[in-house]
Parts: structure tokens; C-alpha cells; sequence
């Protein structure tokens, strides 16, 4: 019989604090995708920021996520016009995604910012970063605040929509079939500056049973 090993775990309940350098939620629950969202305000004004939390949540129709910590002016645009842009933030494109979270006035044009082209999207009015392999036009569907197990209000919006038109690097498309590798993307990990970036050398593959 095999002895049960005994785990010291480190125990906090997250209202009363972590009692460590820094929180680990972030880390824990990661790495996670990049949400690197285009829009434009109902004034015609673009901007360009990345949040950390995004996903992807649903296939037929494709929908896809993110929650901003505080309203900021993706949110604001995004309500106004009903409309943005995820682009997918590489390992080459790192620095400039970066530079594009910088807190700036409402008026700067983060693609400047970050020394980056616009592209005109097909369906959707806010432009594209050009450089960016991949891009998804997308449509609102929800935007809600969130709110805490008690049901108070938290300073975090989160926004959902619909992907309407896709754009793909040919290069990235293998026989038909997108390879993820490929496109050197990064993900947030946790601490206050830790990323990762995805490469073949990891991948494993599991089918699904029968």
C-alpha cells in the first residue's frame, strides 16, 4: 500500500489578502491569451489595448471575450459603436504591444504610439493592426459589469462579441490546417512582467475517446 504523501498547501481567502509578494491568481490562472482589442469611439477617435483576460467562448457563432479592469476607454468605444477588432499578439510584435498599454489620453492614437499600420477592417469600421497575423472583426453581443458572490458591484466590464470576419497569414495555414506554433503567440503569465510564447517543441497531442 502506497503511503498518502502529505502537501503543505499555502491557504488564503483572497478578501483577507494572499500574504505573499505578489498575488497569484494571475499566475495560477495562466498563461492566458492576450486580448490586443481595436476600436473606435463614436468621435471617429481609434484606440488600441491589450487585456490580459480573453478567451475565446463559444464556436457556431464564434464569440470571443475580454474584461477590463476599470472602464477605459475600449469599453466606452466598443458600447458607442457596438464594434472591435482582436488582433493576435506575437512573439515579434511583443515591444509594440506593450507600448500600446501605456496610460495615455483618449486621444492618442495607440498605433502611433506603438509605431504601428492600420488596416481597414471589411465589416466592421475599426481598423486592424497590419503587422498582426491574425485578426477577428467583431461585433458586440454583451457588456456587462461584473459583480461579487454578494452581489456588489466590481470596477471590471466585462465584453463579449461576435467574430464576423477573420483574417489569416496564408503562411500559417499548413495544408489547410492553422498551425498555432507558427504564429509565435504570446500569452500573459503571472508576476508583474512575466509572458510566455508558444513554440512546436511543446505540443503534444490526445485525441478525444470514442
Amino acid at each position: 500500500m502506497n503511503e498518502m504523501t502529505h502537501t503543505e498547501m499555502h491557504f488564503y481567502e483572497p478578501r483577507l489578502g494572499h500574504g505573499l509578494p505578489h498575488d497569484p491568481f494571475n499566475a495560477i490562472v495562466g498563461p492566458r491569451p492576450i486580448g490586443w482589442i481595436s476600436s473606435r469611439g463614436a468621435d471617429g477617435g481609434v484606440n488600441l489595448a491589450p487585456y490580459s483576460f480573453f478567451n475565446g467562448f463559444n464556436y457556431t457563432p464564434p464569440i470571443v471575450g475580454f474584461a477590463s479592469i476599470g472602464y477605459k476607454d475600449t469599453v466606452r468605444n466598443v458600447q458607442q459603436t457596438r464594434e472591435f477588432v482582436w488582433n493576435l499578439a506575437t512573439r515579434p510584435l511583443a515591444e509594440q504591444m506593450n507600448a500600446s498599454c501605456a496610460a495615455v489620453p483618449p486621444e492618442v492614437n495607440e498605433f502611433e504610439l506603438a509605431g504601428l499600420t492600420q488596416a481597414p477592417s471589411r465589416l466592421v469600421a475599426p481598423p486592424r493592426v497590419a503587422e498582426s497575423p491574425v485578426a477577428f472583426e467583431c461585433r458586440l453581443t454583451q457588456s456587462f459589469q461584473l459583480q461579487g458572490a454578494d452581489g456588489s458591484p466590481v470596477d471590471t466590464w466585462m465584453v463579449l462579441g461576435e467574430v464576423v470576419a477573420v483574417h489569416i497569414d496564408r503562411a500559417l495555414l499548413k495544408d489547410g490546417v492553422y498551425d498555432t506554433a507558427a504564429a509565435r503567440p504570446i500569452l500573459r503569465g503571472g508576476g508583474p512582467a512575466d509572458y510566455f510564447e508558444i513554440g512546436p517543441e511543446r505540443r503534444f497531442r490526445m485525441w478525444r475517446p470514442r
